[in-house]
Protein backbone atom coordinates (compact mmCIF):
# COMPACT_ATOMS: atom_id res chain seq x y z
CA UNK A 1 0.00 0.00 0.00
CA UNK A 2 1.39 3.42 -0.94
CA UNK A 3 0.62 6.83 0.50
CA UNK A 4 1.66 9.83 -1.60
CA UNK A 5 1.66 13.45 -0.53
CA UNK A 6 0.91 12.63 3.11
CA UNK A 7 0.46 15.76 5.21
CA UNK A 8 -0.42 15.86 8.92
CA UNK A 9 -2.93 18.27 10.42
CA UNK A 10 -0.79 20.45 12.76
CA UNK A 11 -3.92 21.63 14.58
CA UNK A 12 -4.08 18.22 16.26
CA UNK A 13 -0.73 18.78 17.92
CA UNK A 14 2.53 17.02 18.70
CA UNK A 15 3.13 14.57 21.51
CA UNK A 16 5.78 12.65 23.45
CA UNK A 17 5.48 9.31 25.24
CA UNK A 18 7.87 8.55 28.09
CA UNK A 19 8.53 5.36 30.00
CA UNK A 20 8.38 5.62 33.80
CA UNK A 21 10.53 3.29 35.92
CA UNK A 22 10.42 3.46 39.71
CA UNK A 23 8.99 6.97 39.68
CA UNK A 24 11.47 8.38 37.16
CA UNK A 25 10.56 9.55 33.63
CA UNK A 26 13.12 7.87 31.35
CA UNK A 27 15.18 9.94 28.87
CA UNK A 28 13.33 13.05 30.06
CA UNK A 29 15.85 15.55 28.70
CA UNK A 30 15.92 13.85 25.29
CA UNK A 31 12.14 13.89 25.01
CA UNK A 32 11.84 17.54 26.02
CA UNK A 33 14.66 18.62 23.70
CA UNK A 34 12.98 16.92 20.75
CA UNK A 35 9.56 18.30 21.65
CA UNK A 36 10.86 21.85 21.99
CA UNK A 37 12.59 21.60 18.62
CA UNK A 38 9.35 20.48 17.00
CA UNK A 39 7.28 23.19 18.68
CA UNK A 40 9.75 25.83 17.55
CA UNK A 41 9.77 24.59 13.96
CA UNK A 42 6.03 23.99 13.64
CA UNK A 43 4.43 26.65 15.85
CA UNK A 44 7.30 29.10 16.44
CA UNK A 45 6.65 28.73 20.14
CA UNK A 46 8.09 27.00 23.20
CA UNK A 47 6.86 24.49 25.75
CA UNK A 48 5.47 25.80 29.03
CA UNK A 49 8.08 25.98 31.78
CA UNK A 50 5.69 24.01 34.00
CA UNK A 51 5.64 20.94 31.74
CA UNK A 52 8.87 19.45 33.07
CA UNK A 53 7.72 19.80 36.68
CA UNK A 54 4.37 18.23 35.81
CA UNK A 55 6.06 15.25 34.15
CA UNK A 56 8.24 14.62 37.19
CA UNK A 57 5.27 14.97 39.54
CA UNK A 58 3.08 12.67 37.44
CA UNK A 59 5.77 9.96 37.43
CA UNK A 60 6.07 9.94 41.21
CA UNK A 61 4.72 6.72 42.69
CA UNK A 62 4.52 4.81 39.39
CA UNK A 63 6.70 1.72 39.38
CA UNK A 64 6.32 0.89 35.68
CA UNK A 65 4.20 3.11 33.46
CA UNK A 66 4.14 5.78 30.80
CA UNK A 67 3.40 9.45 30.39
CA UNK A 68 1.88 11.01 27.29
CA UNK A 69 2.37 14.73 26.91
CA UNK A 70 0.36 16.29 24.08
CA UNK A 71 0.82 19.90 22.98
CA UNK A 72 -1.83 21.54 20.78
CA UNK A 73 -2.21 25.08 19.46
CA UNK A 74 -5.05 27.30 20.64
CA UNK A 75 -6.24 30.85 20.35
CA UNK A 76 -4.11 31.87 23.33
CA UNK A 77 -1.01 29.91 22.31
CA UNK A 78 0.02 26.35 23.04
CA UNK A 79 -1.62 24.24 25.71
CA UNK A 80 -0.57 20.83 26.94
CA UNK A 81 -2.28 17.79 28.40
CA UNK A 82 -0.55 15.08 30.39
CA UNK A 83 -1.86 11.55 30.92
CA UNK A 84 -0.14 8.89 33.04
CA UNK A 85 -0.95 5.20 32.91
CA UNK A 86 0.32 1.69 33.38
CA UNK A 87 2.58 -0.48 31.25
CA UNK A 88 2.55 -4.26 31.51
CA UNK A 89 6.08 -5.63 32.06
CA UNK A 90 5.82 -7.92 29.03
CA UNK A 91 5.58 -4.85 26.77
CA UNK A 92 9.02 -3.59 27.80
CA UNK A 93 11.88 -5.31 25.93
CA UNK A 94 9.39 -7.84 24.52
CA UNK A 95 10.84 -11.20 23.60
CA UNK A 96 8.28 -11.88 20.90
CA UNK A 97 9.47 -10.65 17.54
CA UNK A 98 7.73 -8.02 15.42
CA UNK A 99 6.42 -9.15 12.05
CA UNK A 100 6.64 -6.22 9.64
CA UNK A 101 5.03 -5.42 6.33
CA UNK A 102 6.14 -2.69 3.97
CA UNK A 103 4.05 0.47 3.74
CA UNK A 104 5.24 3.05 1.22
CA UNK A 105 5.06 6.71 2.24
CA UNK A 106 6.81 9.18 -0.01
CA UNK A 107 9.33 11.17 2.06
CA UNK A 108 8.17 9.30 5.16
CA UNK A 109 6.28 10.74 8.11
CA UNK A 110 8.86 13.40 8.91
CA UNK A 111 10.80 14.30 12.04
CA UNK A 112 7.93 15.42 14.29
CA UNK A 113 5.78 13.17 16.45
CA UNK A 114 2.44 14.26 15.07
CA UNK A 115 -0.81 13.35 16.77
CA UNK A 116 -2.24 13.07 13.25
CA UNK A 117 -0.62 10.05 11.62
CA UNK A 118 -3.42 8.91 9.37
CA UNK A 119 -2.86 5.56 7.74
CA UNK A 120 -0.80 4.25 10.65
CA UNK A 121 -1.94 1.64 13.11
CA UNK A 122 -2.36 2.89 16.69
CA UNK A 123 0.80 2.67 18.84
CA UNK A 124 -0.67 -0.04 21.09
CA UNK A 125 -0.98 -2.27 18.03
CA UNK A 126 2.81 -2.51 17.87
CA UNK A 127 5.22 -1.66 15.05
CA UNK A 128 3.68 -3.82 12.28
CA UNK A 129 4.19 -1.31 9.46
CA UNK A 130 7.63 -0.72 7.99
CA UNK A 131 7.59 2.74 6.45
CA UNK A 132 9.50 2.75 3.16
CA UNK A 133 10.41 5.36 0.55
CA UNK A 134 11.46 4.12 -2.89
CA UNK A 135 12.99 0.93 -1.54
CA UNK A 136 14.56 2.51 1.53
CA UNK A 137 13.39 1.23 4.89
CA UNK A 138 12.91 4.31 7.08
CA UNK A 139 11.30 3.25 10.35
CA UNK A 140 8.60 1.03 11.75
CA UNK A 141 5.21 2.52 12.48
CA UNK A 142 6.15 3.54 16.03
CA UNK A 143 9.79 2.48 16.28
CA UNK A 144 13.20 3.07 14.76
CA UNK A 145 14.93 0.41 12.70
CA UNK A 146 18.37 -1.18 13.15
CA UNK A 147 20.30 -3.88 11.32
CA UNK A 148 23.60 -5.57 12.16
CA UNK A 149 26.08 -6.89 9.65
CA UNK A 150 29.66 -8.01 10.34
CA UNK A 151 29.35 -6.73 13.93
CA UNK A 152 28.47 -3.23 12.67
CA UNK A 153 25.17 -1.53 13.53
CA UNK A 154 23.27 0.35 10.83
CA UNK A 155 20.26 2.63 11.19
CA UNK A 156 18.58 5.04 8.74
CA UNK A 157 19.84 8.64 9.05
CA UNK A 158 17.79 11.49 10.56
CA UNK A 159 17.36 13.18 7.18
CA UNK A 160 13.92 14.63 7.82
CA UNK A 161 12.02 11.48 6.82
CA UNK A 162 12.13 9.72 10.19
CA UNK A 163 11.35 10.53 13.80
CA UNK A 164 14.74 10.37 15.60
CA UNK A 165 13.62 8.41 18.65
CA UNK A 166 15.03 8.86 22.13
CA UNK A 167 15.63 5.12 22.42
CA UNK A 168 17.40 5.25 19.05
CA UNK A 169 19.68 7.99 20.39
CA UNK A 170 20.34 6.04 23.57
CA UNK A 171 21.28 2.91 21.60
CA UNK A 172 23.70 4.87 19.41
CA UNK A 173 25.27 6.40 22.52
CA UNK A 174 25.59 2.97 24.13
CA UNK A 175 27.18 1.55 20.98
CA UNK A 176 29.87 4.22 21.25
CA UNK A 177 30.43 3.46 24.92
CA UNK A 178 30.63 -0.27 24.25
CA UNK A 179 33.02 0.07 21.33
CA UNK A 180 30.44 -1.20 18.83
CA UNK A 181 30.77 0.36 15.39
CA UNK A 182 27.55 2.12 14.36
CA UNK A 183 26.57 4.11 11.28
CA UNK A 184 23.60 6.30 10.30
CA UNK A 185 23.21 5.39 6.64
CA UNK A 186 20.38 4.39 4.28
CA UNK A 187 19.04 0.86 4.82
CA UNK A 188 17.14 -0.82 2.00
CA UNK A 189 14.56 -3.53 2.50
CA UNK A 190 16.87 -5.95 0.67
CA UNK A 191 19.56 -5.21 3.29
CA UNK A 192 17.27 -6.47 6.04
CA UNK A 193 16.89 -9.86 4.38
CA UNK A 194 20.67 -10.38 4.35
CA UNK A 195 21.41 -8.84 7.76
CA UNK A 196 22.69 -10.90 10.68
CA UNK A 197 20.46 -9.13 13.21
CA UNK A 198 17.37 -6.93 12.88
CA UNK A 199 15.71 -5.03 15.70
CA UNK A 200 13.56 -2.03 16.57
CA UNK A 201 13.82 0.63 19.26
CA UNK A 202 10.97 2.43 21.00
CA UNK A 203 10.78 4.67 24.07
CA UNK A 204 8.42 2.25 25.84
CA UNK A 205 9.31 -1.11 24.33
CA UNK A 206 13.08 -0.65 24.42
CA UNK A 207 14.71 -3.09 22.00
CA UNK A 208 12.50 -5.57 20.17
CA UNK A 209 13.53 -8.20 17.59
CA UNK A 210 12.22 -7.82 14.03
CA UNK A 211 11.58 -11.36 12.83
CA UNK A 212 9.68 -11.07 9.52
CA UNK A 213 9.16 -8.72 6.60
CA UNK A 214 6.26 -9.30 4.23
CA UNK A 215 6.24 -12.96 5.25
CA UNK A 216 9.98 -13.48 4.74
CA UNK A 217 12.03 -14.38 7.80
CA UNK A 218 14.32 -11.81 9.41
CA UNK A 219 17.04 -12.84 11.87
CA UNK A 220 15.82 -10.84 14.87
CA UNK A 221 18.16 -10.23 17.78
CA UNK A 222 21.65 -11.66 18.12
CA UNK A 223 24.74 -11.07 20.27
CA UNK A 224 25.20 -7.41 19.33
CA UNK A 225 21.58 -6.38 19.88
CA UNK A 226 21.37 -8.40 23.09
CA UNK A 227 24.47 -6.61 24.36
CA UNK A 228 22.88 -3.27 23.49
CA UNK A 229 19.61 -4.33 25.14
CA UNK A 230 21.37 -5.29 28.38
CA UNK A 231 23.10 -1.91 28.49
CA UNK A 232 19.85 -0.08 27.71
CA UNK A 233 18.09 -1.92 30.52
CA UNK A 234 20.79 -0.76 32.91
CA UNK A 235 20.49 2.80 31.63
CA UNK A 236 16.73 2.71 32.19
CA UNK A 237 16.94 1.12 35.64
CA UNK A 238 15.51 -2.23 34.47
CA UNK A 239 18.60 -4.37 34.99
CA UNK A 240 17.14 -6.13 38.07
CA UNK A 241 14.99 -9.03 36.74
CA UNK A 242 13.34 -9.51 40.14
CA UNK A 243 12.20 -5.89 40.25
CA UNK A 244 10.93 -6.09 36.69
CA UNK A 245 8.98 -9.24 37.54
CA UNK A 246 7.55 -7.57 40.65
CA UNK A 247 5.96 -4.95 38.44
CA UNK A 248 3.62 -7.61 37.11
CA UNK A 249 2.01 -7.98 40.54
CA UNK A 250 2.30 -4.35 41.67
CA UNK A 251 -0.98 -2.42 42.13
CA UNK A 252 -2.05 -0.77 38.90
CA UNK A 253 -1.86 2.99 38.91
CA UNK A 254 -3.27 5.62 36.60
CA UNK A 255 -3.26 9.38 36.87
CA UNK A 256 -4.48 12.32 34.88
CA UNK A 257 -2.65 15.61 35.21
CA UNK A 258 -3.03 18.84 33.31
Amino acid sequence: MATNGWRPDPRKGIFETLLVVNGEPIELDGHLTRLRRSLDEVYDSDLSAEARKELIAAADGIFLGRLRLTVVPGEDGLRHDLIAGEVVPEAVFPARGAELRTHSVRRGHGSHKWVDRRGMEPPDAGPGQLICDDGEALEAGWANLFAVREETVWTPPPDGRILPGTARGAVLAIAGEEGIEAHERPVHTADLLTAEETFLTNSIRGIEPATALDGAALPGCGPISRRLADALRRRWGLSDPAAHKAAATAPRQSQLSR
